[in-house]
């Protein structure tokens, strides 16, 4: 499990929990998902870590939810001193050559146009 924050030029900030960083990331630098990153357009991957057990990381989601603002601009500045996004690191040290697309990312009971175009073309 990962504890993650992502930021945008601001910069406003966003703790979330997720079983997939690279797939949580992608799906908010796209804005796929409606809710706060998608309103402020949180797009860079700023910080995050690596916690054993769902229970674990979110207790360890409130714990940085809850630090003021000053202890986490601190906390990423430590980790990652340039405020480069890291995504790219992410994705790079994976060793997965991937891309997430809409069709790949179960975003509900609707298909998007195009996931139906995908979906509706002949092997």
């Amino acid at each position: 499990m990962y504890v993650y924050i992502m930021a945008n030029g601001r910069p406003t900030l966003y703790v979330g929990v997720t079983n997939d960083l690279i797939r949580r990331v992608y799906e908010h630098k796209q804005e796929l998902i409606e809710g706060f990153t998608k309103k402020y357009h949180l797009h860079k991957l700023v910080y995050y870590e690596i916690v054993e057990g769902q229970l674990q990381s979110i207790i360890r989601e409130k714990q940085i939810k809850d630090m003021d603002r000053a202890n986490k601009l601190e906390m990423i500045q430590k980790f990652n001193s340039s405020f480069e996004d890291l995504y790219t690191r992410i994705t790079a040290d994976s060793g997965q050559a991937r891309m997430t697309t809409p069709s790949t990312v179960i975003l509900g009971s609707e298909a998007t146009p195009e996931s139906k175009q995908i979906l509706d073309k002949p092997e």
